[in-house]
């Protein structure tokens, strides 16, 4: 690859719903990912995942978390991150330890969430905690707290406004990633795949799935060509967090669709691939939004092109899903890394669309891609750390937000063919 090609100057981040204050990182303007020795050995990332891991741990949770006003046991930017990125280390390290430390902090949470938690999500809510429990606990042999955590998820999923459809009256609770039905979902998703298919029965889920494409129909109601949409405080997303992206990538993980169902997720698709920006061929962050800005996982391309990586896994036929993916791609790697570092809107989040594309295509040099990100970060870390932690240790060293999720994007390149986007890819 020529030069020309790899350097790019670093893209400006505008200010959305999640960004944290976390400064600018100046050392990633016009940064050359041909420079020598930027791609670093396996060796170096394990290193570097482990230590700032301890990091983590050391500032959210060894005796410095702050428990006036409340505790934040989410796993988007609170403590259950941090049980995470342990459980995270664990999986790349056996590392005891780590899942030890993980399933303390998971219980820590716990004792909070009836009360703290109003959502029902993995990665804002109540079902982060149970979900994030069971899979630790089993993992840890412990039997009575793996059922203990299952059933109390098992009652979360009665809640009864999961599966009523618009028909219903079922407006009244979101359908997105964050803190929707989609990210109850995605916890049912996450248990099943750790404890077994049936774990979370399909009988539960189902009405839930079939109430969010009913959901996302009545939303498209009024938009030619478009079979599905949904609203979040009024707008209608297009990216991961609040957005069709992340609505369609939970979707995809259900086999039992009807065949009508999955012709309107693959019309959504079309219609987002159709809608793109045709000079940067980038994606909206909203229906009918004219700017053209944002490359990340909240917004954009990245949490886009990851979600056409899952369509094209399950809908290998319909090869316009993966040559949209691999554009999605080229989007991403052309804008240049951002100047952030987390998941939500970072440089670590935008390095996973490229692992998922290695994982997709097999071809070593979205692997390669990937590495030069997460080389970046590591060589300048400490920038990184500095400029993170002068904002407040809670979100600077935080999942989605702060630099636990670089700790996962380095334990992820140890083997990148077994990747998956913390708290997004299953």
């Amino acid at each position: 690859m020529s030069s020309s090609i790899i350097k790019y100057a670093a893209q400006e981040s505008n200010t959305n719903s999640h960004e944290d204050g976390n400064e600018l990182l100046d050392f990633l303007h016009g940064s050359d990912l041909t420079a020598p020795n930027l791609s670093l050995p396996a060796e170096t990332f394990l290193k570097a995942a482990i230590s700032l891991k301890n990091q983590v741990v050391e500032v959210t949770w060894s005796g410095q978390c702050n428990f006036y006003g409340g505790m934040d046991t989410t796993v988007y930017t609170g403590l259950l991150g941090t049980a995470f990125t342990c459980l995270r280390a664990y999986e790349a390290t056996g590392n005891l330890q780590d899942l030890r430390l993980c399933s303390e902090i998971i219980g820590t949470c716990a004792s909070f969430a009836p009360s703290s938690t109003r959502h029902l999500t993995f990665l804002c809510g109540r079902g982060g905690v149970y979900a994030l429990g069971a899979v630790a606990a089993h993992y840890y042999g412990d039997q009575q707290k793996r059922d203990l955590y299952l059933d109390s998820f098992l009652q979360v999923a009665q809640e009864r406004a999961l599966p009523v459809g618009p028909e219903e009256g079922g407006f009244g609770m979101s359908y997105d990633l964050l803190y929707g039905r989609a990210g109850f979902l995605w916890a049912a998703l996450f248990i099943n795949k750790h404890l077994g298919a049936e774990a979370v029965p399909n009988d539960l889920l189902m009405p839930v799935v079939e109430a969010v494409l009913a959901g996302g129909r009545a939303g498209a109601s009024n938009i030619t060509a478009c079979p599905l949409m949904y609203r979040w405080h009024g707008t209608r997303y297009w990216g991961a967090a609040h957005g069709l992206a992340g609505i369609l990538h939970v979707l995809l993980h259900f086999p039992a669709l009807s065949r009508g169902d999955i012709e309107d997720v693959k019309g959504t698709l079309r219609y987002m691939m159709s809608n793109r920006f045709p000079h940067s061929g980038n994606y909206p962050v909203s229906e009918g939004n004219p700017r053209d800005k944002l490359v990340q996982w909240s917004h954009g391309a990245t949490g886009i092109g990851i979600t056409l990586c899952k369509a094209s896994e399950v809908l290998p036929s319909d090869r316009e899903f993966r040559n949209a993916a691999i554009e999605a791609g080229e989007v991403v790697w052309k804008s240049g890394l951002v100047k952030k570092v987390g998941l939500a809107d970072g440089a670590a989040g935008n390095a996973y669309a490229f692992l998922s594309l290695y994982r997709l295509t097999g071809e070593s040099i979205y692997e390669e891609r990937a590495k030069a990100f997460a080389s970046c970060l590591y060589h300048n870390q400490r920038n990184a750390t500095t400029s993170n932690a002068s904002n407040g240790a809670d979100l600077a060293y935080s999942l989605f937000p702060g630099l636990a999720g670089a700790a996962c994007l380095w334990f992820d390149l140890l083997a990148p063919e077994n990747s998956k986007f913390p708290g997004y890819e299953i």
